[in-house]
């Protein structure tokens, strides 16, 4: 008679306690942030979490990130075991220090950004993950001052390489949250000495996700002191509505002034001609990529051909 073999499979993972505990992640985040204290009584382990499908996982933390107790929630993620085998990069954040908080950690600081910024999808994901490449570029100096110089490029490429999959980001809201991350700091290297061309090309650049970037700059001062934050947010503000009035002088004001066409002519002794609506056309070329500088004297113009006037034939 034949005995029955142990069998040395592993047992199935459990995903109802995986799922139960992240629902309960959930549900501290958007409504019972007092369940916190009150995590499930069988935590799952690293690999029953890990097995959830990514669209059961993303659902959860996409809703806890849209809640009102994100702080809570965040933290009762990390009650649950969810960050280590989910996002690895915001679990490394937890006990890491920077220069500003010195005696707290990063993680208090990703947790009060995520809580400040606006309930918008792509803005609260890089909320979270705004500061990740902090872990790998930081730098404390002899002084003991504390530096993380390219954890922005750093931070958007372990996005990019890792996160990304991992989590199942694509299109649009792919591509918004890597811009956030990467150019989480442009705004608030703002001064008011910038010029109308300084903040026209900063708008520019930032392009269609202007309004989250300010909004997750806005959400990043968390100084607790109050001078310093007003003069934060005072500069974002700032910064903002120059950019409104430079792009509402753009929509009103062509580039060029109505006689620059005349003026080529007169210049080069040209007769009226298609030549003069190419070049009237390269000049506006140069000015759309910030090669040239908009509405400027006619003489501006025609120095910058005169220049290159072999080069174009004239």
């Amino acid at each position: 008679m034949m005995q029955n073999q142990a069998t040395s499979e592993s047992p199935a993972p459990n995903l109802e306690r995986a799922e139960r505990a992240l629902r309960w992640a959930a549900e501290v985040g958007t409504s019972r942030p007092e369940a916190l204290t009150e995590p499930p009584a069988d935590l799952p382990t690293e690999d029953e979490l890990r097995a959830l499908p990514v669209a059961t996982f993303r659902s959860y933390v996409d809703e806890l990130l849209l809640g009102r107790h994100t702080q809570e929630g965040l933290d009762a993620l990390h009650i649950c075991g969810a960050l280590q085998p989910w996002l690895p990069e915001v679990h490394a954040l937890v006990g890491f220090g920077d220069g500003e908080w010195r005696h707290k950690d990063v993680w208090k600081h990703t947790k009060q950004v995520v809580w400040q910024s606006v309930p918008r999808l792509p803005v609260r994901w890089g909320a979270l993950l705004h500061d990740i490449g902090k872990v790998r570029t930081r730098k404390i100096e002899p002084s003991g001052e504390v530096h993380f110089f390219g954890h922005s490029e750093v931070g958007a490429a372990m996005f990019r390489r890792k996160v990304a999959a991992r989590l199942g980001f694509d299109g649009e809201l792919y591509d918004r949250v890597h811009y956030l991350i990467l150019n989480h700091l442009r705004a608030s290297q703002y001064d008011g000495d910038w010029t109308d061309s300084a903040v026209r090309r900063f708008g520019k650049e930032m392009g269609d996700g202007l309004v989250d970037l300010l909004d997750l700059s806005r959400a990043d001062i968390t100084t607790k002191r109050p001078e310093k934050k007003k003069r934060g947010l005072q500069s974002i503000s700032e910064l903002s509505a120059r950019i409104q009035d430079v792009q509402a002088q753009d929509a009103k004001q062509p580039p060029l002034s109505k006689g620059i066409g005349t003026a080529i002519m007169e210049h080069f002794k040209l007769a009226p001609s298609r030549k003069i609506g190419d070049l009237k056309r390269l000049l506006e070329e140069e000015i759309a990529a910030e090669r040239l500088e908009p509405r400027r004297e006619d003489a501006y113009y025609l120095e910058w051909l005169e220049a290159r006037r072999v080069e174009l034939e004239i």
